[in-house]
Protein backbone atom coordinates (compact mmCIF):
# COMPACT_ATOMS: atom_id res chain seq x y z
CA UNK A 1 0.00 0.00 0.00
CA UNK A 2 1.72 3.82 -1.15
CA UNK A 3 2.57 5.97 1.53
CA UNK A 4 -0.25 8.44 1.46
CA UNK A 5 2.69 11.18 3.00
CA UNK A 6 4.26 10.94 -0.48
CA UNK A 7 2.98 13.27 -1.97
CA UNK A 8 5.61 15.23 -4.31
CA UNK A 9 7.53 14.04 -6.89
CA UNK A 10 10.95 12.68 -6.82
CA UNK A 11 13.78 15.58 -6.80
CA UNK A 12 17.04 15.30 -9.18
CA UNK A 13 18.84 14.08 -6.38
CA UNK A 14 16.45 11.46 -5.68
CA UNK A 15 16.47 9.99 -9.20
CA UNK A 16 20.01 10.34 -9.24
CA UNK A 17 20.34 8.23 -5.87
CA UNK A 18 17.74 5.86 -7.73
CA UNK A 19 20.24 5.39 -11.22
CA UNK A 20 23.68 5.12 -8.72
CA UNK A 21 21.75 2.35 -7.39
CA UNK A 22 20.66 1.11 -11.20
CA UNK A 23 16.93 1.64 -10.43
CA UNK A 24 15.92 2.51 -13.97
CA UNK A 25 13.03 1.75 -15.25
CA UNK A 26 13.34 -0.71 -18.18
CA UNK A 27 10.84 -3.14 -19.61
CA UNK A 28 12.40 -6.74 -20.18
CA UNK A 29 10.63 -7.62 -22.30
CA UNK A 30 10.80 -4.84 -24.56
CA UNK A 31 14.32 -5.75 -26.09
CA UNK A 32 13.30 -9.39 -26.40
CA UNK A 33 10.12 -8.82 -28.77
CA UNK A 34 12.49 -6.37 -30.70
CA UNK A 35 14.94 -8.50 -30.90
CA UNK A 36 12.61 -11.89 -32.10
CA UNK A 37 11.21 -9.18 -34.99
CA UNK A 38 14.61 -8.26 -35.64
CA UNK A 39 15.76 -12.18 -36.24
CA UNK A 40 12.43 -12.50 -38.20
CA UNK A 41 13.51 -10.02 -40.25
CA UNK A 42 16.69 -11.42 -41.13
CA UNK A 43 15.62 -14.49 -41.48
CA UNK A 44 13.09 -13.87 -44.38
CA UNK A 45 15.63 -11.97 -46.37
CA UNK A 46 18.27 -15.22 -45.87
CA UNK A 47 15.44 -17.34 -46.84
CA UNK A 48 15.36 -15.78 -50.40
CA UNK A 49 18.53 -17.06 -51.30
CA UNK A 50 19.10 -20.11 -48.84
CA UNK A 51 17.49 -22.53 -51.33
CA UNK A 52 19.99 -21.85 -54.05
CA UNK A 53 22.81 -22.03 -51.32
CA UNK A 54 21.89 -24.84 -49.87
CA UNK A 55 21.62 -26.47 -53.03
CA UNK A 56 24.83 -25.58 -53.73
CA UNK A 57 26.51 -27.13 -50.79
CA UNK A 58 24.36 -30.38 -51.67
CA UNK A 59 25.49 -30.91 -54.60
CA UNK A 60 29.29 -30.33 -54.21
CA UNK A 61 29.13 -32.39 -51.04
CA UNK A 62 27.79 -35.11 -53.55
CA UNK A 63 30.46 -34.31 -56.02
CA UNK A 64 33.21 -34.90 -52.95
CA UNK A 65 31.68 -38.01 -52.01
CA UNK A 66 31.50 -39.32 -55.64
CA UNK A 67 35.21 -38.53 -56.28
CA UNK A 68 36.00 -40.11 -52.51
CA UNK A 69 37.51 -36.90 -51.49
CA UNK A 70 35.20 -37.07 -47.68
CA UNK A 71 38.56 -36.84 -45.17
CA UNK A 72 38.62 -34.97 -42.26
CA UNK A 73 40.72 -32.47 -44.20
CA UNK A 74 38.58 -32.07 -46.78
CA UNK A 75 36.50 -29.27 -48.04
CA UNK A 76 33.37 -30.53 -46.51
CA UNK A 77 33.79 -29.22 -42.96
CA UNK A 78 34.69 -26.09 -44.61
CA UNK A 79 31.87 -25.42 -46.76
CA UNK A 80 29.57 -26.46 -44.12
CA UNK A 81 31.33 -24.07 -41.84
CA UNK A 82 30.85 -21.10 -43.89
CA UNK A 83 27.01 -21.98 -44.84
CA UNK A 84 26.32 -22.46 -41.17
CA UNK A 85 28.02 -19.22 -40.28
CA UNK A 86 26.04 -17.54 -42.71
CA UNK A 87 23.17 -17.73 -41.12
CA UNK A 88 24.11 -18.06 -37.20
CA UNK A 89 26.34 -14.50 -37.92
CA UNK A 90 23.55 -12.18 -39.18
CA UNK A 91 20.70 -13.50 -36.75
CA UNK A 92 23.10 -13.26 -33.71
CA UNK A 93 23.93 -9.86 -34.58
CA UNK A 94 20.28 -8.33 -35.34
CA UNK A 95 19.27 -10.14 -31.96
CA UNK A 96 22.58 -8.10 -29.94
CA UNK A 97 22.49 -4.46 -31.81
CA UNK A 98 18.77 -4.28 -31.60
CA UNK A 99 18.38 -5.35 -28.42
CA UNK A 100 21.13 -3.42 -27.08
CA UNK A 101 19.62 -0.60 -29.00
CA UNK A 102 16.35 -0.76 -27.36
CA UNK A 103 17.79 -1.05 -23.68
CA UNK A 104 19.31 2.80 -24.41
CA UNK A 105 16.50 3.84 -25.28
CA UNK A 106 14.67 3.04 -21.93
CA UNK A 107 17.55 4.54 -19.83
CA UNK A 108 20.39 4.48 -21.58
CA UNK A 109 24.12 3.59 -20.42
CA UNK A 110 24.03 3.25 -16.52
CA UNK A 111 26.87 1.67 -14.57
CA UNK A 112 25.56 1.45 -11.07
CA UNK A 113 28.36 -0.47 -8.98
CA UNK A 114 25.99 -0.94 -5.86
CA UNK A 115 23.81 -3.19 -7.54
CA UNK A 116 26.74 -5.07 -8.25
CA UNK A 117 27.32 -5.59 -4.47
CA UNK A 118 27.69 -9.19 -2.62
CA UNK A 119 24.11 -9.14 -1.24
CA UNK A 120 23.55 -12.86 0.48
CA UNK A 121 20.12 -12.65 1.20
CA UNK A 122 19.77 -12.50 -3.04
CA UNK A 123 21.01 -16.15 -2.32
CA UNK A 124 18.17 -17.09 0.69
CA UNK A 125 16.01 -19.34 -0.95
CA UNK A 126 13.29 -18.65 1.55
CA UNK A 127 13.15 -14.87 0.36
CA UNK A 128 12.81 -16.17 -3.19
CA UNK A 129 9.64 -17.93 -2.41
CA UNK A 130 8.10 -15.59 -0.41
CA UNK A 131 8.84 -12.97 -3.76
CA UNK A 132 7.56 -15.63 -5.98
CA UNK A 133 4.10 -16.13 -3.98
CA UNK A 134 3.73 -12.68 -2.89
CA UNK A 135 0.77 -10.59 -4.51
CA UNK A 136 3.66 -8.84 -6.37
CA UNK A 137 4.71 -12.30 -7.60
CA UNK A 138 1.29 -13.40 -8.18
CA UNK A 139 0.81 -10.26 -10.16
CA UNK A 140 3.64 -10.59 -12.43
CA UNK A 141 2.47 -14.38 -12.91
CA UNK A 142 -1.30 -12.98 -14.17
CA UNK A 143 0.56 -10.21 -16.40
CA UNK A 144 2.78 -12.57 -18.32
CA UNK A 145 -0.48 -14.94 -18.61
CA UNK A 146 -2.41 -12.26 -20.72
CA UNK A 147 -0.12 -11.63 -23.79
CA UNK A 148 0.33 -16.20 -23.78
CA UNK A 149 -3.46 -16.12 -23.46
CA UNK A 150 -3.59 -13.47 -26.55
CA UNK A 151 -1.24 -15.42 -28.77
CA UNK A 152 -3.24 -19.02 -27.83
CA UNK A 153 -6.40 -17.56 -29.12
CA UNK A 154 -5.23 -16.05 -32.08
CA UNK A 155 -3.31 -19.64 -32.54
CA UNK A 156 -6.91 -21.23 -32.49
CA UNK A 157 -8.37 -18.67 -34.99
CA UNK A 158 -5.86 -19.66 -37.28
CA UNK A 159 -6.03 -23.70 -36.45
CA UNK A 160 -10.03 -22.67 -37.15
CA UNK A 161 -9.86 -20.57 -40.35
CA UNK A 162 -7.39 -23.43 -41.86
CA UNK A 163 -8.63 -26.60 -40.80
CA UNK A 164 -10.33 -27.91 -43.82
CA UNK A 165 -6.97 -28.02 -45.28
CA UNK A 166 -4.89 -29.22 -42.88
CA UNK A 167 -7.52 -32.33 -43.19
CA UNK A 168 -6.66 -32.46 -46.69
CA UNK A 169 -3.29 -32.06 -46.15
CA UNK A 170 -2.24 -35.45 -46.98
CA UNK A 171 -3.59 -34.74 -50.74
CA UNK A 172 -1.59 -31.81 -50.97
CA UNK A 173 1.58 -32.20 -53.13
CA UNK A 174 5.37 -30.95 -52.02
CA UNK A 175 5.47 -27.69 -52.62
CA UNK A 176 2.15 -26.69 -51.59
CA UNK A 177 2.11 -28.39 -48.55
CA UNK A 178 5.31 -26.56 -48.05
CA UNK A 179 3.20 -22.81 -48.64
CA UNK A 180 0.63 -23.87 -47.11
CA UNK A 181 2.77 -24.45 -43.58
CA UNK A 182 5.22 -22.18 -44.32
CA UNK A 183 2.27 -19.53 -44.91
CA UNK A 184 0.32 -20.76 -41.29
CA UNK A 185 3.93 -20.21 -39.55
CA UNK A 186 4.35 -16.83 -41.04
CA UNK A 187 0.68 -15.82 -39.71
CA UNK A 188 1.19 -16.90 -36.63
CA UNK A 189 4.72 -15.12 -36.09
CA UNK A 190 3.58 -11.49 -37.09
CA UNK A 191 0.50 -11.80 -35.43
CA UNK A 192 1.91 -13.37 -32.26
CA UNK A 193 4.86 -10.72 -32.53
CA UNK A 194 1.98 -7.34 -32.44
CA UNK A 195 0.71 -8.95 -29.64
CA UNK A 196 4.00 -9.10 -27.68
CA UNK A 197 5.35 -5.61 -29.29
CA UNK A 198 2.03 -4.01 -27.26
CA UNK A 199 2.06 -5.48 -24.44
CA UNK A 200 5.70 -4.75 -24.26
CA UNK A 201 4.87 -0.84 -24.61
CA UNK A 202 2.05 -1.52 -21.69
CA UNK A 203 4.78 -3.07 -19.55
CA UNK A 204 7.37 -0.62 -20.01
CA UNK A 205 4.45 2.56 -19.01
CA UNK A 206 3.34 0.48 -16.05
CA UNK A 207 6.66 -0.02 -14.99
CA UNK A 208 7.72 3.93 -15.48
CA UNK A 209 4.32 4.97 -13.42
CA UNK A 210 5.25 2.34 -10.57
CA UNK A 211 8.58 3.32 -10.43
CA UNK A 212 7.70 7.01 -10.15
CA UNK A 213 5.33 6.20 -7.19
CA UNK A 214 7.89 4.21 -5.51
CA UNK A 215 10.03 7.05 -5.74
CA UNK A 216 7.45 9.86 -4.82
CA UNK A 217 8.61 11.65 -1.19
CA UNK A 218 7.03 13.40 1.78
CA UNK A 219 7.65 16.83 2.21
CA UNK A 220 10.06 16.51 5.08
CA UNK A 221 11.86 14.41 3.02
CA UNK A 222 12.17 17.78 0.43
CA UNK A 223 13.47 19.82 3.09
CA UNK A 224 15.90 17.31 4.75
CA UNK A 225 16.76 16.54 0.81
CA UNK A 226 16.99 20.48 0.35
CA UNK A 227 19.26 21.06 3.68
CA UNK A 228 21.67 18.14 2.48
CA UNK A 229 22.27 20.11 -0.80
CA UNK A 230 22.33 23.37 -0.44
CA UNK A 231 22.99 23.71 3.56
CA UNK A 232 20.97 24.52 6.78
CA UNK A 233 18.82 27.59 6.11
CA UNK A 234 19.66 28.79 9.81
CA UNK A 235 23.59 28.43 8.92
CA UNK A 236 23.24 29.94 5.69
CA UNK A 237 21.55 32.68 7.43
CA UNK A 238 24.09 33.08 9.74
CA UNK A 239 26.93 33.33 7.02
CA UNK A 240 24.65 35.82 5.30
CA UNK A 241 24.78 38.08 8.94
CA UNK A 242 28.24 38.15 9.30
CA UNK A 243 28.98 39.19 5.64
CA UNK A 244 26.90 41.92 6.32
CA UNK A 245 28.40 42.82 9.48
CA UNK A 246 31.69 42.74 7.94
CA UNK A 247 30.84 44.73 4.91
CA UNK A 248 29.20 46.90 7.37
CA UNK A 249 32.49 47.36 9.38
CA UNK A 250 34.25 47.62 5.80
CA UNK A 251 32.16 50.31 4.75
CA UNK A 252 32.67 52.39 8.30
CA UNK A 253 36.29 52.25 7.31
CA UNK A 254 35.96 53.65 3.84
CA UNK A 255 33.73 56.80 5.28
CA UNK A 256 37.18 57.81 7.40
CA UNK A 257 38.81 58.28 4.00
CA UNK A 258 35.97 60.84 2.89
CA UNK A 259 36.47 64.28 1.87
CA UNK A 260 32.51 65.20 2.70
CA UNK A 261 29.87 63.65 4.73
CA UNK A 262 26.04 64.61 3.06
CA UNK A 263 23.27 64.05 4.83
CA UNK A 264 19.54 63.86 5.09
CA UNK A 265 20.28 64.93 7.75
CA UNK A 266 18.84 61.98 9.82
CA UNK A 267 17.98 59.02 7.51
CA UNK A 268 20.74 58.99 4.61
CA UNK A 269 23.91 59.73 4.91
CA UNK A 270 26.38 59.61 1.92
CA UNK A 271 30.67 59.58 2.02
CA UNK A 272 32.28 61.25 -1.02
CA UNK A 273 35.59 60.94 -1.46
CA UNK A 274 37.69 63.26 -4.23
CA UNK A 275 41.07 63.88 -5.77
CA UNK A 276 43.03 65.51 -7.84
CA UNK A 277 43.69 61.95 -9.75
CA UNK A 278 39.98 60.93 -9.97
CA UNK A 279 37.61 61.81 -12.78
CA UNK A 280 34.71 62.55 -10.74
CA UNK A 281 33.90 61.96 -6.82
CA UNK A 282 33.85 58.61 -5.43
CA UNK A 283 31.13 57.11 -3.11
CA UNK A 284 32.99 55.36 -0.36
CA UNK A 285 30.50 54.93 1.96
CA UNK A 286 26.42 55.31 2.65
CA UNK A 287 23.88 54.05 4.83
CA UNK A 288 20.53 54.87 6.69
CA UNK A 289 19.06 55.01 9.85
CA UNK A 290 21.80 53.13 12.53
CA UNK A 291 24.54 53.28 9.79
CA UNK A 292 23.92 56.42 9.36
CA UNK A 293 24.27 57.77 12.44
CA UNK A 294 27.74 55.75 12.77
CA UNK A 295 29.34 57.89 9.88
CA UNK A 296 27.91 61.18 10.99
CA UNK A 297 29.61 59.96 14.71
CA UNK A 298 32.64 58.71 12.03
CA UNK A 299 33.25 62.11 10.78
CA UNK A 300 32.70 64.24 13.30
CA UNK A 301 35.61 62.23 14.93
CA UNK A 302 37.56 62.64 12.40
CA UNK A 303 37.00 66.25 11.55
CA UNK A 304 35.35 65.13 8.36
CA UNK A 305 32.61 68.17 7.13
CA UNK A 306 28.97 67.13 7.26
CA UNK A 307 26.70 68.40 4.44
CA UNK A 308 22.90 68.79 5.04
CA UNK A 309 21.43 68.05 1.52
CA UNK A 310 18.25 66.30 1.84
CA UNK A 311 17.60 65.74 -2.30
CA UNK A 312 20.78 64.84 -2.98
CA UNK A 313 21.72 62.34 -0.11
CA UNK A 314 18.37 60.59 -1.55
CA UNK A 315 19.81 60.81 -4.47
CA UNK A 316 22.91 59.66 -4.16
CA UNK A 317 21.67 56.86 -2.01
CA UNK A 318 19.37 55.36 -4.35
CA UNK A 319 21.24 55.55 -7.58
CA UNK A 320 25.04 54.93 -7.04
CA UNK A 321 26.79 51.78 -5.30
CA UNK A 322 29.94 51.92 -2.96
CA UNK A 323 32.44 51.90 -5.02
CA UNK A 324 31.00 53.74 -8.11
CA UNK A 325 31.43 57.54 -9.22
CA UNK A 326 28.92 59.78 -9.27
CA UNK A 327 26.52 59.85 -12.40
CA UNK A 328 26.89 62.94 -14.48
CA UNK A 329 23.76 64.07 -13.77
CA UNK A 330 24.77 65.20 -10.17
CA UNK A 331 28.19 66.72 -10.85
CA UNK A 332 26.69 70.23 -10.40
CA UNK A 333 25.02 69.69 -7.02
CA UNK A 334 28.18 67.62 -5.93
CA UNK A 335 29.70 70.34 -7.35
CA UNK A 336 28.51 73.13 -5.11
CA UNK A 337 29.21 70.94 -2.09
CA UNK A 338 32.92 70.64 -2.78
CA UNK A 339 33.26 74.26 -3.21
CA UNK A 340 31.98 74.71 -0.02
CA UNK A 341 34.19 72.36 1.68
CA UNK A 342 36.97 73.81 0.09
CA UNK A 343 36.33 77.21 1.00
CA UNK A 344 35.50 76.07 5.12
CA UNK A 345 39.16 73.93 4.65
CA UNK A 346 40.34 77.09 3.08
CA UNK A 347 38.72 79.15 6.04
CA UNK A 348 40.01 76.75 8.91
CA UNK A 349 43.99 76.76 7.19
CA UNK A 350 43.54 80.80 7.67
CA UNK A 351 41.99 80.86 11.32
CA UNK A 352 44.73 78.11 11.79
CA UNK A 353 48.00 80.60 10.52
CA UNK A 354 46.26 83.18 12.66
CA UNK A 355 46.61 81.59 15.43
CA UNK A 356 50.13 80.53 15.25
CA UNK A 357 50.57 83.77 14.18
CA UNK A 358 49.27 85.48 16.90
CA UNK A 359 50.42 82.74 19.71
CA UNK A 360 54.24 83.04 18.56
CA UNK A 361 53.00 87.13 19.32
CA UNK A 362 52.21 86.75 22.61
CA UNK A 363 48.20 88.30 21.31
CA UNK A 364 44.84 86.75 23.15
CA UNK A 365 43.51 84.49 20.40
CA UNK A 366 39.81 85.26 19.78
CA UNK A 367 37.70 82.57 20.93
CA UNK A 368 35.75 81.97 16.97
CA UNK A 369 39.16 80.66 16.01
CA UNK A 370 39.78 77.97 18.11
CA UNK A 371 38.23 75.14 16.72
CA UNK A 372 40.32 72.60 15.16
CA UNK A 373 38.08 71.47 11.98
CA UNK A 374 35.78 72.19 10.21
CA UNK A 375 31.83 71.32 11.02
CA UNK A 376 28.37 71.95 9.47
Amino acid sequence: MANSDKTEQATPRREEKAREKGQIARSRELPGVFAIAAVGGVLMMLTSVAITRWGILFRSTLNAASTGDLGANGPILYWSTVEVLRWIVPILAAAFFVSLFTGLLQGGINFAPQALELKFERFNPVSKLGQIFSPAGLSNLLKSLLPFSAILWISVLALRTHWETMVLASSLGLRDFASFVGTMIFELTWKSGLVLLAWSGVDYVLTLVKMKGDMKMTKQEVREESKESNGNPAIKNRIRQLQHQMRRKQNLKAAATATVIITNPTHYAVALRYAEDTAAPIVVAKGRDLVAAKIRQLARDNGIMLVENRPLAQALYKSVEVGDTIPATLYQAVAEVLVLVYRAQDEVLKNEAERRSRNASGDPIPASQTQTGPRS
